[in-house]
């Protein structure tokens, strides 16, 4: 199975050289404690948790799975262990206010380490994982008392958290759940339904279990405008905080998964549970949308995860494998034969791995700093402040959830692929990466759904192409600042082309769609794939005008290090880039030849 190893010296290069976190964070108003000492020691501290204790319950979690029993879920050996770890570290609330005992420290320091958390061990990264969306829901919408009931073990990891949206009627499609809330004399609710694919939503790594959950009052209006919101612990809870008598919610099942097997996703029936309103009457939906963008991007590092995980087992694998001798000649002449690596082709599947991995890498970190100004809005109470920072960051989500997850899938591919058939068989991991990384591309929208939100809703009809105007701006000051330079001038002037074009074929598409709605459906796909080519393209191209930059004035890494940074970038503008042609082309083709074919006619009997 690959060894994984923390890339802190990509991630150091990220936040220190080329978006200069430490002096993001001294703009913070929760980030006078993250100075670059204190971070280097939690980034340390974090890589050793994930490669000592979660990385080497990977395999084994996949082989074993988890066991369901007359309600009860019991995670695979050792899960149980490393989750104490994990709580006795204080990893939970690093990024949650200090009054409920967290570190107060911003959210981008619990992206960094969720990313080397997942990496090393993605399906027990999805229990506290699921935790953080239930805190930040309470945290920001439920009611003093709430949030001093259930705020403090949840940030402590002595509670977890889930997200229960899915019904058996309905996925994405919200407007259609069906559970229902009566209103008790007491100002509680009985919570009475079914919800599905609850990742996390059973299991004994803690004492309870606390779930938020959509349903509808009675008098509820039909549609997503008739959605609230709700607290239902597992086990009812007093006002001293301590645990009381079964909440009467009850695990029927857990799914039988392609991937992730070590993570519980179960079916959750609630009979007549006890449950807390939190947020407004009807506006549940709303309120439980609060961060799905924090979430998307969490899920976008799935992409990354799986990429640099898989990266690593086939850089390790194609070094030591030998087969044939390099068409340029020997290059291990002592050997029977040359190591793959010195193979062409093989070194094409590495280079799209490591351009992945690490160009994805450079997208999140520079969202996490918009969902650090976001969240400070939230913390200062500064709702302008925080609605700016959220429409900036609401661009970049679905490009990030839909265009890293999908790459990351074709990664973990590559890795099979590097190892042969070995790669098909268990017992080296990397066929397990594949499956694993298989659901990035389905949960918290699908990629369809994804590519939807961004040409449908965030272009088109909620910024009217200024989103994409934005950020094409960003990438023209980049051009016109190195054109003149000649080891970059080649990415400034194909990056202002992009630039020039991006903008031409959003206009294009937003014309097309007065006459012809379906264009949106049918060209969104390839919107979403071209804007994450054209902005992976622009994160290479900085990494490698600060790696340049520091070739030739001295760096922090070695120059090794830096050499290879212009090295990939140049690979990515000659072999990766050129895909966001094709994607331009399509998008712009009729609907029609999409939506001709009868729906009768894809099969005949």
């Amino acid at each position: 199975m690959p060894t994984y190893k923390a890339p802190l010296r990509d991630m150091r290069f990220l936040i220190n050289e080329v978006f200069d976190y430490p002096a993001h964070y001294a703009k913070l108003s929760n980030g006078k404690d993250a100075d670059p000492d204190t971070v280097n020691a939690i980034l340390e501290e974090c890589a050793k948790l994930c490669e000592e204790t979660l990385a080497p319950l990977n395999l084994s979690g996949d082989q074993e799975g988890c066991h369901f029993e007359n309600g009860q879920v019991r995670t695979p050996k050792g899960f149980k262990e490393a989750y104490e770890a994990y709580v006795a570290g204080g990893w939970q609330g690093l990024s949650h206010p200090t009054e409920f005992g967290g570190q107060g420290l911003p959210m981008s320091m619990g992206l960094f380490k969720s990313e080397m958390m997942g990496t090393a061990n993605w399906s027990f990264t999805m229990y506290p994982g699921l935790s953080l969306g239930a805190m930040n829901t309470v945290m920001q919408h439920a009611s003093p008392e709430l949030k001093a009931l259930y705020m403090p073990p949840l940030t402590e990891g002595r509670w977890t958290g889930t997200m229960c949206l899915t019904e058996p009627q309905c996925g994405t499609d919200l407007g259609q759940v069906k559970t229902k809330a009566e209103p008790q004399a007491d100002g509680t609710y009985r919570i009475t339904g079914t919800k599905i694919f609850i990742s996390a939503g059973e299991h004994d790594l803690a004492d309870n279990i606390v779930h938020i959950v959509l349903a509808r009052l009675p008098d509820a209006p039909a549609g997503t405008r008739g959605i609230s919101l709700f607290i239902v612990p597992k086990m009812q809870v007093k006002a001293d905080g301590s645990l009381g008598e079964h909440n009467q919610v009850v695990c029927s099942a857990i799914e039988h998964k392609m991937g992730i097997r070590a993570s519980a996703t179960a079916v959750i029936n609630f009979e007549n549970a006890t449950g807390y309103m939190i947020a407004e009457p009807n506006k549940g939906l709303e309120a439980m949308f609060t961060f799905m963008n924090t979430a998307r991007i969490g899920t976008a590092l799935q992409g990354i995860c799986h990429a640099e995980l898989s990266m690593q087992g086939a850089v390790a694998y194609a070094k030591e494998r030998r087969s044939m001798r390099a068409l340029s000649g020997k290059k291990e002449p002592d050997k029977v034969a040359d190591a793959i690596i010195h193979h062409a082709d093989v070194r094409r599947m590495l280079l799209t791995q490591k351009a992945i991995a690490e160009g994805g890498r450079a997208m999140i970190y520079f969202a996490a700093q918009y969902a650090d100004h976001m969240t400070n809005g939230i913390i200062e109470g500064d709702d302008k402040k925080y609605k700016h920072w959220d429409d900036k960051l609401g661009f970049f989500t679905p490009i990030l959830k839909g265009f890293l997850t999908e790459l990351g899938l074709e990664a973990a591919n590559h890795g099979v692929q590097v190892f042969g058939g070995h790669g098909y068989i268990k017992e080296h991991g990397m066929e397990q990466i594949v499956r694993d990384a298989r659901i990035s591309t389905l949960y918290e929208g699908t990629t369809g759904i994804q590519a939807l939100d961004l040409l449908g809703r965030k272009v088109l009809v909620m910024t009217r192409g200024k989103a994409v105007r934005e950020f094409t701006a960003q990438i023209a000051r980049f051009s016109v600042e190195h054109m003149t330079n000649g080891k970059l001038r080649r990415y400034a002037t194909e990056l202002a082309r992009l630039a020039a074009e991006w903008n031409v074929l959003t206009m294009r598409v937003m014309l097309t769609a007065r006459k012809d709605r379906d264009i949106v459906s049918s060209a969104c796909h390839h919107f979403l794939m071209y804007s994450g080519y054209v902005m992976m393209g622009y994160f290479w191209a900085l990494q490698a005008a600060v790696a340049s930059e520091k070739l030739a004035k001295g760096g922090t890494e070695k120059p090794e290090f830096y050499k290879a940074k212009l090295a990939v970038a140049r690979f990515y503008f000659d072999h990766l880039l050129p895909r966001a042609r094709s994607h331009a082309v399509s998008m712009v083709k009729p609907a029609k030849s999409m939506m001709k074919l009868p729906a009768e006619s894809f099969i005949f009997e």
